[in-house]
């Protein structure tokens, strides 16, 4: 991508203070060299609702140059391999502490069962979320570990990731946290892609009291350096920020080119996900406000326009019952859909119905394709390495790098 140029920034402010309609961002997007600046980034995220038409319109204009007329999705079952998490964020249901109600970390059996009920639905992705390292704080971790024959929570994920290559056709993406040039590559024999939120580049967040008190895992610098060394090793990589959670708008630009200046250096960036904050009364944060609706479209558009040649996903489970609104900000992707399981992470905002998700996006004037949990364009990087995993992802994927099995 080329730098921004200053007549863009002025233009486009121009635009947005005189509510150009859609078909002037459309010739200035083809026209005018993105991405914009940090300068204007941050002067859109401040724009008021009055100049939204004009942010979204040319948002949605620099999508359709990058991927026109689609909207991707990956059709996965959720595995949350243990719920047991060291760190202890304001906003989070998903950890629990050894004897609180609800922990559990699943069997190999467990992790089959659904895999196998997945792939009887169409699925093809196993997304593996698990907390950070439970056993360096809880020994009853260690103890369920040893039980189970491994020595840390990353060394069974890594056989659970094996089994499903070995035992089923879908493929794995692991989201375990930090992870060592070491374990980046390990997981990577067994999966095509991999994920660690950024969240937010504000260290501030771990003060006491903040989102990021007593989460020592949560630490923006640990969270970029797992980024850059899947870059090294050139993994296909799944980032982003969470909004609404005490960062300031300065400091969502910041993640934003944070995750860029990564990109450019190493390519390796598959996707970037705006995740809105959503209050639930059991969390440390249920007074806190939620971003808005106006505030999530601005940031993703603003995502768009630093980032015009990236993919870019909102889940549409957390934007109930208006998601397709985020295809007018820039989109280009729902991220993972489950028909089978729950999103363990937000339980209380079920994933749309893939018929309802198909036909609002068609609404929008899109064509949904079910992509792999490696993006298409990453494909052939994962196909170029010798051995089972590039051989079972050649016969999950069509000629274009999407779903074989697409339904």
């Amino acid at each position: 991508m080329g730098q921004p140029v200053i007549g863009w920034d002025r233009q486009l402010t121009r635009m947005i203070s005189t509510n150009s309609q859609p078909a002037s961002w459309k010739f200035a997007s083809s026209t005018c060299e993105l991405p914009i600046s940090h300068h204007s980034a941050l002067t859109l995220l401040s724009s008021g609702d009055a100049d939204l038409p004009g942010l979204l319109a040319a948002a949605r204009a620099a999508k359709e140059r990058f991927k026109p007329n689609v909207i991707t999705y990956s059709r996965k079952v959720f595995i949350p391999l243990t719920n047991l998490c060291r760190d202890y964020c304001g906003y989070c249901t998903f950890r629990r502490d050894p004897g609180q109600r609800g922990a559990r970390t699943m069997s190999p059996e467990e992790v089959l069962e659904v895999v196998r009920c997945g792939e009887r639905m169409g699925c093809t992705e196993a997304l593996f979320s698990l907390g950070d390292k439970p056993e360096l704080l809880f020994p009853e971790m260690r103890e369920a570990l040893r039980r189970l024959g491994y020595r840390s929570t990353l060394d069974y994920l890594e056989a659970m990731c094996e089994l499903v290559m070995r035992e089923t056709t879908l493929l794995p993406h692991p989201n375990p946290g930090l992870l060592s040039s070491a374990w980046l590559k390990r997981l990577a024999k067994w999966s095509p892609s991999i994920g660690l939120m950024l969240e937010t580049t504000n260290r501030n967040l771990m003060d006491s009291g903040a989102a990021h008190d007593n989460a020592p895992d949560k630490l923006p610098a640990k969270r970029l350096r797992t980024v850059e060394e899947a870059g090294k090793l050139g993994i296909p990589f799944t980032t982003g920020i969470l909004i609404g959670i005490g960062e300031t708008r300065q400091d969502r630009v910041e993640s934003l080119l944070a995750i860029r200046d990564l990109d450019r250096r190493y390519g390796h960036i598959q996707e970037v996900i705006i995740q809105n904050f959503r209050v639930k009364p059991s969390i440390r944060m249920a007074n806190w406000t939620e971003p808005s609706r106006t505030d999530l479209l601005r940031t993703v558009a603003v995502a768009r326009l630093l980032m015009p040649e990236m993919n870019i996903q909102a889940p549409p489970n957390l934007s109930l019952p208006y998601y397709e609104e985020l295809i007018d900000a820039g989109i280009n992707d729902w991220g993972g859909v489950s028909p089978l399981t729950p999103d363990f992470i937000n339980p209380e905002a079920p994933w749309p119905h893939l018929q309802d998700l198909e036909r609002r996006t068609e609404s929008k004037g899109q064509i949904l394709k079910q992509r792999l949990p490696v993006y298409p364009e990453f494909v052939p990087r994962v196909l170029a390495c010798p051995g089972q995993l590039s051989e079972k992802l050649a016969c999950a994927s069509d000629a274009e790098g999407y779903a074989q099995r697409a339904r």
